[in-house]
């Protein structure tokens, strides 16, 4: 079983993590579990509740765990809305997917996919590329 971490983080270092363990999980025939970043941080923690990640310029990564846990969120830190008190997580990130994904294995899952809150950065060329000669 291969547990990854689906994000919202780095885009980068995501995708690099989702392709590396879909190539893993269909080269040794194993399942693969993505877990996102705030479920794995709400590991074992009592509900409800909110995990709360900073990130870059006074942003943070939220998200709500509630009978029915919300999606992802990203706000400035000043902004966020009313919810559930925020938590502490008790467990590492990695220790959190590892313990979820073992916790689904056996279950119908979804193929992992990074967790995108924006677009990204950088922008496919317009222009053709250059032929390419026999």
């Amino acid at each position: 079983l291969i547990g990854v971490g689906t994000g919202p983080g780095n885009f980068t270092g995501i995708r690099i993590a989702v392709a590396a363990a879909r190539g893993l999980s269909l080269s040794l025939n194993i399942p693969a579990i993505g877990i996102g970043t705030p479920e794995a941080l709400a590991f074992g923690l009592p509900r409800p509740c909110r995990i709360v990640i900073p990130g870059k310029r006074d942003t943070a990564i939220w998200q709500d765990f509630t009978d029915t846990p919300s999606e992802p969120q990203q706000s400035s830190l000043d902004a966020l809305p009313p919810g559930p008190p925020e938590a502490t997580p008790q467990i590492s990130i990695a220790e959190g997917i590892a313990r979820l994904a073992r916790a689904r294995a056996g279950t119908p899952q979804p193929r992992p996919a990074p967790i995108y809150l924006r677009p990204a950065d950088a922008a496919p060329a317009r222009d053709r590329g250059p032929v390419i000669l026999p």
